[in-house]
């Protein structure tokens, strides 16, 4: 019963399972936990963000090794928690939600310095999930800078 329920969280509901993209449909699963947060205070959105975070190291940890392969695309739990860092403190509406989404997608996939060395690097859960929350701080970093001179009319 525990290890099932480890691969229906860390999957997404088994949308990991989805043969194609499965770490876009895990980020488009952060969406609507994305647009919740950002209803309270950032200092609540912070910690609620962290408190994910160290959960789905827990859970990714877990899920690797039932699965007993590093880092794969069936657990996106870790994408959820990169696009909850990329919404902190950023007004959530239809235009940020897309561009913050994309510019996540591809700061996931090209993994800047030092993404993929925390993925390379750091065991378990933590290489799993890490490498995700990198990215979302520079995505965060990049859609604050998107929102203020490209679409300042948000």
């Amino acid at each position: 019963m525990r290890d099932r329920a480890i691969l229906f969280i860390s999957s997404g509901g088994f949308v990991g399972k989805i043969p194609f993209a499965p770490g876009t449909f895990g980020s488009v699963l952060g969406l609507p936990v994305c647009y919740c947060l950002s209803f309270v205070k950032v200092q609540i959105a912070i910690l609620l963000t962290i408190l994910f975070v160290a959960f789905s190291i827990w859970i990714a940890d877990g899920a690797e090794k039932l699965l007993e392969s590093k880092d794969p695309g069936y657990i996106v739990i870790d994408e959820i928690a990169g696009l909850l860092v990329t919404f902190i403190g950023i007004p959530f509406n239809l235009l940020n939600g897309a561009a913050g989404f994309l510019i996540f997608r591809i700061m996931d996939i090209l993994k800047p310095f030092p993404a993929r060395m925390i993925e390379k690097q750091l065991p378990g859960g933590a290489g799993v999930v890490l490498d995700d929350v990198a990215a979302g701080l520079y995505s965060n970093l990049l859609l604050r800078a998107v929102v203020v001179y490209i679409i300042p009319w948000n």
